[in-house]
């Protein structure tokens, strides 16, 4: 198959590109390597234009539709091996077909760190676990909420938090702790922090409800945030030895062009990005229309 783009993942990044260069009447195909953090979401209330939300695997599904409508080509698979070849285009395989592109989209995401708890995906699908309170904050409004994070990282999220919820407590799972100043900024912001390593977590109705730690205490909740970070899906970023930043994401210009020549970034994979799908969506209209100009 030979193409004018290959964009590697299909999550929203991913397929807004896809519909940006097919309406350029660019000849495109997405390797869509499968559910992505974007399908776990239950109901989004931030993305533009739907003021009563839609779910992550809703929004997948039109931008799928609209992507193929338009004449893209989408490729359920993951991208074994890619090169570079003469006259500066790029050689793919992925598990379903061979392709040829003069352009690379790497739109492959992260994935989140998640705790070790029972029933995980499908009570972030509830809305019981989250991840996000950029997304979601305005939902979990005077709730009792529990986050699970560590070091820094953490106390951000817990301060965050704290802004739409009262009764806030920041479980460290006994792991780095905090500093003198996170200490200091928690305790005046009225967060409890528990140290204390999980020892068993309380489910009613396949719902997470509680959390129970190695001291015997119990503490129950309405929302458990995860805030744990998340890796990066970097596999064809190091194949094709794109500049990354120390945390793996991807380094890019203002025009979403990473370090190697005819290959773009955009989405959760991009340093320093607001992982939000509508920054995402906005990368990828940038990253198609500066790969048209170049085509």
């Amino acid at each position: 198959m030979d193409v004018d783009s290959l964009i590697v993942g299909g999550g929203p990044a991913g397929l807004v590109a896809a519909v940006y260069l097919a309406r350029f009447r660019r000849s495109v195909v997405v390797v869509d390597a499968g559910p992505g953090r974007a399908s776990l979401i239950p109901r989004s209330h931030n993305f533009p234009g739907f003021p009563d939300g839609i779910g992550g695997t809703e929004l997948l599904d039109r931008l799928r539709e609209q992507a193929l409508r338009y004449g893209a080509r989408i490729v359920e698979g993951r991208i074994e091996a890619i090169e570079r070849v003469t006259g500066g285009a790029f050689a793919a395989r992925s598990s379903a077909t061979l392709i040829n592109a003069r352009m690379v989209v790497l739109a492959t995401g992260v994935v989140d760190i998640e705790p070790d708890l029972p029933n995980l995906r499908n009570v972030i699908r509830s809305g019981l676990v989250r991840h996000c309170p950029i997304c979601d904050g305005f939902e979990i409004q005077d709730q009792r909420v529990a986050i699970i994070g560590v070091g820094a990282k953490g106390a951000r999220e817990a301060r965050f938090i704290r802004h739409f919820a009262e009764d806030v407590t920041l479980f460290t799972l006994a792991g780095e702790p905090q500093s003198d100043e996170d200490r200091a900024s928690l305790e005046a912001a009225g967060i409890s922090v528990v140290e204390e390593a999980l020892a068993a977590v309380e489910v009613a109705r396949d719902a997470i409800v509680g959390l129970q730690t190695a001291d015997g205490r119990a503490y129950r909740f309405d929302t458990l945030y995860s805030a744990l970070g998340c890796v990066p899906n970097g596999t064809i970023a190091a194949a094709l030895d794109v500049e990354r930043a120390d945390d793996g994401m991807i380094v890019t210009d203002t025009h979403q062009r990473t370090s190697v020549a005819n290959v773009y970034a955009c989405g959760d994979i991009v340093h320093d990005s607001l992982n939000q799908i509508a920054v995402g969506a906005g990368q990828a209209a940038v990253a198609a229309t500066d790969i048209h100009n170049a085509l």
